[in-house]
């Protein structure tokens, strides 16, 4: 059957920054099988299929070359930035049934914001544990790694400089000895790496996420870790202020940035809004099996 697609960059507003997501709409129904096998075919991180919604206003599942997930961030920002490129919604405020529950949305012209779930906060990990992951050591990591998710969960790990975050190269054998404490049934995406200073002045934060295959070797920017990560660092009382500007990219030669608040006083947060632009690439349509 053919579907529409559009090949969005999301979290920049230019061509080939930021980090891709080709957005196959009403392509919900599509098996698991042809979901990963169009994400491998892309070669991309992830890749997003909608649908219609009996709870929301549109159905959103997302996919890695690997599996699907709940949720993911700049799959979402692309996903609303694809529908109203095509005229598919309105500027203003929508919902989206996600795996991990509904997330609402406002777009204006190709900007998004969406409002991630409250942060669940999950075990606190030995930092050499987490470390080796990097391959770094445990003094590279300034504060004590933990377990967090807005709709996906992510190790964040706080390193001392960007030299440290420069540093990372991901330990497979070590990822599965993370993955292990950590418990059967933990669903973990690899530890996101985060510096509180930007790669460039209008940044506060820096981060990058190794991942490992199928996947591409490296997330040029991950919008549901951008959102676990500030509600672990205000939690923490490592920022002054809920409100501030991250990037992620930068390393890869895909600059990305995020505007990011986090909702709700430091002990009780309610919410994590992540927003960016979506650059929609290309646009066309794609062929693929029906079950």
């Amino acid at each position: 059957m053919t579907y529409d697609f559009d090949w969005v960059d999301a979290f920049t507003d230019r061509a080939f920054g930021g980090n891709g997501c080709a957005v196959v709409h009403q392509g919900a129904d599509l098996s698991d099988e042809t979901c990963m096998a169009y994400v491998r075919e892309t070669s991309l991180v992830e890749c997003t299929f909608t649908g219609p919604s009996d709870v929301a206003d549109v159905r959103v599942r997302y996919y890695l070359a690997s599996r699907e997930i709940p949720f993911a961030g700049h799959p979402t920002i692309a996903t609303v930035a694809a529908m109203r490129s095509r005229g598919l919604i309105e500027d203003g405020s929508l919902v989206l049934e996600t795996g991990a529950g509904p997330v609402p949305v406002t777009v204006q012209g190709s900007r998004v914001t969406m409002t991630q779930v409250a942060p669940e906060f999950g075990a606190l990990v030995d930092p050499a544990l987490v470390s080796a992951v990097g391959n770094l050591t445990a003094d590279d990591i300034i504060s004590p790694p933990q377990l967090v998710s807005t709709g996906l969960p992510f190790v964040i790990a706080v390193l001392k400089d960007r030299t440290a975050l420069e540093r990372v190269r991901l330990n497979p054998k070590a990822l599965t000895d993370l993955a292990v404490s950590l418990g059967a049934g933990t669903d973990m995406m690899e530890p996101f790496w985060c510096t509180l200073d930007g790669f460039t002045e209008a940044g506060d934060t820096a981060a990058r996420l190794l991942l490992a295959p199928p996947s591409p070797p490296e997330d040029p920017f991950t919008g549901s870790a951008t959102g676990a990560m500030a509600a672990y660092l205000w939690a923490h009382g490592l920022i002054d202020t809920p409100d501030f500007t991250a990037e992620q990219g930068h390393g890869m030669g895909r600059p990305g940035q995020a505007q990011v608040r986090v909702l709700g006083p430091r002990d009780a947060i309610t919410g994590v809004e992540v927003a960016g632009d979506g650059f929609v690439l290309m646009s066309g349509t794609v062929n693929l099996p029906h079950d």
